[in-house]
C-alpha cells in the first residue's frame, strides 16, 4: 500500500489515519506515514484482554484492576504428554483467585492460555491425528471445567514453524485447523450443562509467514477473537539497526517491513472479518546498546546493551526525562522512544500517546479491541487506565 501524509495538528488535534474503504494507491509524500481508511460500524463494546503471567509467584486479586477489564487469559497451561496440565506449582490457587473476581464484575471472563514461546513444543504431536487431537481437546475441556473458567486460548508459537525449537511439520496446517474446530464443537458441547458459552481464542504471530502456513480464513471461522501479537517486530538480538518492536506504521527506513496495521491488513486480506480481530499492544520495552550516535538514535547501527535495563513499563516511565534519557516521538510509526546519547542506548516502548493513537485506530477500524501482554509489568497502571479510557469509557 503506498504511503500518504499524516495530517499531525489540525486545529491543535492530532488527526487520525483512516482506512481508505477501496485500497487505491496514493502517492507518497516523505514527511509522513499513511493514512487509513475508517470502516464503518464499530462493534458497540470493545474487548480488554490481559494476559497474566504468574510464573510461581501467587496472584492477589485485589492488584488486579478487574473493572477496566473484558477477559483475563492466564498463562500458561502447559502440554505434557499430549494434555493440557497446570503450568506452575500454585495455578489452582491463582485461577481460584481470578475467577473470583466475577463476584464483583460478573461480565469479566477468565480464560486459560496454553503454550507460549518456551511451552509450545508439545503442539505438532497433540495436533498430529485423530486420536491425538481427541486426547489433547479432552483434557482442554476438562482443564476448564475443573478450574470454573469461561474458555480457552491457544498461543501455539507456531504451527509449522520452529519457534523455540519446537517440532514442527508441514502438516501442522491443516492439523491446526483440524484441533481447533474440534476445540470449538467440544467447548460447544461442554456448556450447556454448565450453563456458558465457551470461548475459544487463539494468539497470532503478527507476521507473514505465520500466515503461510495456517489456513487462517478456516481457523477464524471457529473463534471467537484472533489475538494479534502486534509486538516484538524488532530486538537487538536479531536486529542490527534500531527501530520500533510495537510500531503501528511502518517507518520508512525500517527493512522489515512490519507493523500493526500491516498486520491488521493482511489478517482482514486473508479473510478474518475486523471485529474477530484484537490488536495486541506490549507493556514493556526493547534495547539496544552501542547505538551509533546520530541524531537522536532511530535507524541506527546497534547491537545488544551490555548492561541490563529494566524494560518494563513501570521502569521505563521512571526514565523518561532522567539519568539522560530523552523521550522521542516518531511521526511515522507513531510511536515513542527513548535515546540517551551518552550511554548511546536506544529504548522502544509504548506508553499512552501512542495507546491513544492505537484506541482510535482500533474504533476506526471496527477491530475487536485490545489485548496486551502482560498485566505485571505496569505497576502504574497507566496503560490499562489508557485502553480503558479510549476503548470502554
Amino acid at each position: 500500500m503506498n504511503r500518504t501524509r499524516l495530517a499531525l495538528v489540525l486545529g491543535g488535534a492530532l488527526a487520525i489515519p483512516t482506512w481508505p474503504a477501496a485500497a487505491a494507491a496514493s502517492p507518497v509524500d516523505a514527511n509522513g506515514p499513511p493514512v487509513l481508511a475508517s470502516t464503518a460500524g464499530a462493534p458497540p463494546g470493545y474487548v480488554i484482554i490481559g494476559y497474566v503471567f504468574s510464573r510461581e509467584e501467587t496472584i492477589d486479586p485485589r492488584a488486579i484492576d478487574a473493572g477496566k477489564l473484558t477477559h483475563v487469559n492466564y498463562a500458561f497451561a502447559n502440554i505434557r504428554d499430549g494434555e493440557v496440565v497446570e503450568g506452575f506449582a500454585r495455578d489452582t490457587e491463582n485461577l481460584r483467585a481470578l475467577t473470583g473476581l466475577r463476584r464483583e464484575h460478573p461480565d469479566l471472563r477468565i480464560l486459560v492460555s496454553v503454550g507460549g514461546w518456551t511451552w509450545s513444543g508439545g503442539f505438532s504431536d497433540a495436533a498430529l491425528t485423530p486420536r491425538s487431537r481427541h486426547r489433547f481437546v479432552e483434557s482442554a475441556v476438562r482443564f476448564v471445567i475443573d478450574h470454573d473458567l469461561d474458555g480457552f486460548d491457544v498461543d501455539w508459537e507456531y504451527p509449522g514453524l520452529p519457534g523455540y525449537g519446537n517440532t514442527h511439520r508441514p502438516e501442522d496446517r491443516e492439523n491446526f485447523t483440524a484441533l481447533m474446530s474440534e476445540l470449538r464443537t467440544a467447548l460447544d458441547a461442554a456448556g450447556p450443562a454448565s450453563g456458558r458459552q465457551y470461548l475459544l481464542t487463539f494468539a497470532a504471530g503478527a507476521f507473514p509467514d505465520f500466515l503461510a502456513h495456517v489456513e487462517m480464513e478456516k481457523v477464524q471461522a471457529v473463534v471467537d477473537y484472533v489475538n494479534l501479537m502486534t509486538y516484538d517486530f524488532r530486538e537487538a538480538e536479531g536486529d542490527s539497526l534500531t527501530g520500533h518492536h510495537a510500531a503501528l506504521f511502518l517507518h520508512p527506513g525500517d527493512p522489515k517491513g512490519l507493523s500493526a496495521d500491516s498486520a491488521v491488513r493482511d489478517f482482514v486480506g486473508a479473510g478474518v472479518p475486523p471485529e474477530k480481530l484484537v490488536l495486541g499492544v506490549p507493556f514493556y520495552g526493547r534495547v539496544w546498546g552501542h547505538v551509533e550516535a546520530k541524531g537522536d538514535g532511530l535507524q541506527q547501527p546497534a547491537g545488544p546493551p551490555a548492561e541490563r535495563l529494566d524494560t518494563s513499563y513501570t521502569a521505563l516511565s521512571a526514565l523518561v526525562g532522567h539519568e539522560g534519557f530523552e523521550r522521542h516521538w516518531d511521526t511515522w510509526a507513531q510511536a515513542p522512544y527513548l535515546w540517551n546519547p551518552e550511554k548511546r542506548l536506544f529504548v522502544t516502548y509504548e506508553d499512552p500517546e501512542s495507546l491513544r493513537v492505537k484506541c482510535h485506530y482500533i474504533r476506526e477500524h471496527g477491530l475487536a479491541g485490545a489485548m496486551f501482554w502482560e498485566y505485571n509489568v505496569d505497576r502504574t497502571g497507566e496503560l490499562l487506565r489508557t485502553l480503558f479510557d479510549g476503548l470502554r469509557r
